[in-house]
């Protein structure tokens, strides 16, 4: 069982991960695929005049604020045009996918944040009305169901809240929730860089493998912007049981492969140090 995630950030085409997951599939091998689309989100709600407002939290993450016009823009365009679309290109691939949102089915159920703590010029600003949320369960029965049937879901990071409500959810986070539920043997988070790096401008200070107990020192020491999201989706789904994650590129040819055969940041897994530990 596999759980893969394809990023929506800036220089990353489904193409190359659409076709190396369909041979996956055809090698007999589950997968399940989240998906993101951030960055079609950005461009669309710009094009219906409501251009996408991101804040950053005092714990140093951006987010996107969500009020419900977003959200509804957000719906339409992740859990409508590129979750479809996805479901195309694999379906014409042959695979047989059947794209759902987190909605479908109680498939993602999260609490609804409400408020937000941002900063704004060096000082703490609430922000109330957003829709965003954080994945707290799965309905990993209905995708064992799905799997057993030959279907291989697409999710798009659409939840439900604990009220009824939809919620713009973390792709990341919604990955690692998936891959914890279904018990994944791997998690594969896909981006626009190789991997988690010592000099985010530097593409050869990849970080190779991380032992589970230092991904956290690692976050801190490491990650910046979207990667802290990502790493601390990792350390997620690692204390969910998931042997191993991999960040890695997904703008290579058959990069899921290439990830599970160790290219990119491993984390977890048989990892026993980080090399270059008393670097930077």
């Amino acid at each position: 069982m596999l759980v893969v995630k394809l990023g929506g950030s800036n220089g990353l085409d489904f193409a190359a991960p659409c076709r190396d997951i369909a041979a996956l599939v055809r090698e007999g091998k589950e997968v399940v695929v989240v998906h993101g689309g951030s960055r079609e989100v950005d461009r669309i709600s710009a094009a219906l005049g409501r251009p996408p407002r991101y804040v950053t939290t005092p714990s140093g993450f951006r987010s996107r604020y969500t009020d419900r016009e977003t959200l509804e823009i957000f719906a339409m365009v992740v859990a409508g045009r590129i979750n479809k679309l996805l479901v195309e290109h694999l379906q014409a691939l042959g695979v047989n996918a059947l794209g759902l949102s987190g909605l479908d089915g109680r498939l993602l159920v999260g609490k609804c944040k409400g408020v937000i703590i941002a900063l704004e010029n060096g000082r703490k600003r609430v922000l109330r009305g957003d829709y965003g949320g954080t994945v707290e369960g799965v309905n990993a029965s209905l995708l064992r169901w799905l799997l057993e049937g030959g279907y291989t879901p697409v999710i798009a990071p659409v939840a439900m809240s604990t009220a009824g409500e939809a919620l713009n959810v973390d792709g990341d986070r919604a990955a690692a929730a998936v891959a914890a539920a279904l018990g994944a043997e791997a998690l594969v988070l896909l981006t626009d860089v190789p991997g988690l790096l010592r000099d985010p401008a530097d593409p050869s200070t990849l970080i190779p493998r991380i032992p589970a107990a230092e991904a956290r020192g690692c976050l801190e020491r490491y990650a910046k912007g979207r990667m802290k999201k990502k790493l601390h989706a990792a350390i997620s789904a690692l204390e969910g049981g998931v042997a191993r994650v991999i960040i890695a590129d997904g703008r290579v040819e058959a990069p899921v492969s290439r990830a599970l055969e160790g290219r990119g940041t491993v984390i977890g897994g048989r990892a026993r140090e980080l090399p270059g530990k008393g670097e930077g």
